[in-house]
C-alpha cells in the first residue's frame, strides 16, 4: 500500500520547495484551495488529468498530518 510519502515531494528548485504532487508542479496548497472553493474531486481530475485520486487524496492526507503535528506555543 501506498503513503502519502509516494505522491508527494518537496524540492527546494519547484514551487519554492512547497510541497508538490510527484512530477508536476501542482502543490499541497492548490489542491486544497481548490477543495475548499467548491471544486470536486471530478473537476479537478477533469481540469488537471496529470492528477489522480490518490494523489488528491494524498495531499489531503500530507495536510492532515502536518496539522495534526502543528503545536501552539504560549508564553506565560
Amino acid at each position: 500500500m501506498k503513503t502519502y510519502l509516494d505522491y508527494i515531494q518537496i524540492d527546494p528548485d519547484i514551487r519554492f520547495g512547497k510541497p508538490c504532487i510527484r512530477n508536476t508542479r501542482i502543490s499541497v496548497g492548490d489542491i486544497l484551495g481548490w477543495l475548499a472553493s467548491g471544486m470536486t474531486f471530478e473537476e479537478i481530475l477533469e481540469d488537471f488529468p496529470e492528477l489522480s485520486l490518490e494523489s488528491i487524496r494524498a495531499a489531503l492526507a500530507f495536510a492532515a498530518d502536518r496539522e495534526e503535528s502543528i503545536k501552539i506555543l504560549t508564553s506565560a
